[in-house]
């Protein structure tokens, strides 16, 4: 089965500016004022649940498609709590990452409230951000 290949490139600016370059797109990241950025972007926490929240939406559209479900909207809302201790390199027993992920989803279907939830297991299923997140991913990282 052929594969995609994704890439994307960042590069560091001033303060806390960091521009990315997804394909034929330049997206902008940043960190809010009292952090030390300019906020003029996103930081990377907010991209993350940005990618599943899109990803969900975009393999609901995907799905409904197939079953031939008229999926009329959809919101999905990502929340999450971390302790951000280790990030800034502060002693902590907790875990760098964030302790829990909640996705709530709603949608305007003609579809009852257990088959909603069955439709949006199933999405999740095969969301592939979803899915990286839920099973372990191996992750490597070099230098030059």
């Amino acid at each position: 089965m052929a594969t995609k290949h994704v890439n994307v490139t960042a590069t560091m600016g001033e303060s806390f500016l960091i521009k990315t370059q997804v394909g034929k797109h330049e997206l902008i990241l940043d960190q809010p004022e009292q952090a030390g950025g300019t906020d003029q972007g996103p930081n990377p926490l907010e991209y993350f649940f940005v990618s599943l929240a899109g990803c969900v939406a975009s393999i609901a559209r995907i799905k409904a498609k197939q079953d031939k479900v008229n999926l009329r909207s959809m919101t999905v809302n990502v929340s999450g709590d971390l302790n951000p201790a280790g990030l800034l390199g502060k002693p902590t027993d907790d875990r760098t990452g964030f302790d829990n992920i909640k996705i709530a989803v709603t949608m305007d279907a003609d579809l009852s409230q257990q088959e909603k939830q069955q439709f949006i297991d199933e999405v999740c299923d095969r969301c592939p951000v979803h899915e990286n997140i839920k099973h372990v991913t191996t992750v490597a990282h070099t230098t030059e």
